[in-house]
């Protein structure tokens, strides 16, 4: 087994690590099933916290290095990812362009309005909105050509930040979780975390298969159906493998079933496991990703996919932040 590429790639210092790694012994015992523990992600300090600002290390030193003025990057009108670009593009005295499309139907006004939305404009960012028909991809492209033509320099951000260059991230970050593990003594038999744009996955499968490979990495999908969220997941490992090395390719799970009507669309499930991971553990998820991650834990906790001797690890990705977009669905008492 090959080692990741020596030559260390150029990251700038964004995010608070390394963040901690807890156990969850109240949600234990609510399920009633294998051990529970936490990454803690969400602590990553940057704009109130998340995944995002991990791989913003990288990929912000990488549009430094190109000498970009301008950073475009696109997500959902309550994109975490959206929320700590612009933060870290505000840091750094970057012009910041955000490609928000409406992709989420039937949503409230606070929604349109709150939350991550409110914190975009509090940085600073020249948001474009856009329907939820719209293709980020091309939209970016196309503002990108347009501020090249008033002589800046743009640098795009794919949505998620999930590229090779971002997934590096993840792979350093399976060594973090990894050295905390040995430092306390424990070890874990699964990984579970939401599966979006797939750069976060891509990088834990591919950083563990490095050091732990009977570690299983289960992505909750959040977003696609099975077969496209493993090509993407797929997809994203073989580019990272080819840029930063490492050793044999990891097998990628996706559980699709707690997607519910579709992105960022509500379920029972998700809500059922927010309520009780915050009144279990004083722990905060969010209704997009994490929360959806937790419904599907817990279904395979209680459907007996685990043993006994089973030690799980929550990937917490962060995005509570979100929870103010959905006060009509939190508002009602369970």
């Amino acid at each position: 087994m090959s080692d990741f590429s020596p030559s260390e790639p150029h990251k700038l210092s964004l995010a608070s690590l390394p963040t901690p790694l807890e156990p969850l012994p109240a949600l234990t015992r609510a399920l009633g099933g294998p051990e529970i523990w936490v990454k803690r992600d969400d602590c990553t300090g940057l704009a109130g916290g998340g995944n995002k600002a991990r791989k913003l290390e990288y990929l912000m030193a990488d549009a430094l290095e190109t000498g970009a003025d301008t950073i475009i990057t696109a997500g959902g009108i309550q994109s975490n990812h959206a929320r700590q670009s612009a933060a870290a593009a505000a840091r750094l005295g970057l012009r910041c362009i955000l490609v928000l499309t409406d992709s989420v139907p039937g949503r409230s006004s606070t929604y349109h309005g709150s939350a991550n939305l409110l914190l975009d404009r509090l940085f600073g960012a020249d948001i474009r909105f856009f329907d939820g028909n719209a293709d980020p991809d091309t939209v970016m492209a196309d503002i990108a050509a347009g501020c090249t033509a008033e002589g800046r320099r743009p640098y795009v951000i794919p949505v998620g930040g999930s590229n090779a260059i971002g997934a590096r991230a993840y792979i350093d970050a399976a060594a973090e979780a990894h050295e905390q593990a040995a430092a306390l003594g424990v070890s874990f038999s699964h990984v579970v975390l939401a599966t979006g744009s797939g750069g976060t996955h891509a990088g834990l499968a591919l950083g563990f298969a490095a050091r732990e490979p009977d570690l299983r990495i289960v992505g909750i999908s959040v977003s696609r159906a099975r077969e496209a969220a493993l090509q993407r997941v797929q997809d994203l490992v073989e580019k990272s493998a080819e840029l930063w090395g490492g050793g044999r390719l990891p097998e990628i799970l996706i559980d699709d079933r707690f997607v519910g009507p579709g992105y960022g669309q509500p379920t029972d499930a998700m809500a059922e496991a927010v309520r009780l991971t915050a009144r279990a553990e004083g722990l905060l998820l969010d209704p997009v990703y994490t929360g959806k991650a937790m419904a599907g834990l817990i279904a395979l906790v209680r459907e007996g996919r685990f043993g006994p001797k089973d030690r799980i690890l929550f990937w917490h990705t962060g995005g509570s932040i979100g929870l103010f977009a959905y006060d009509d669905v939190f508002k009602k008492e369970a």
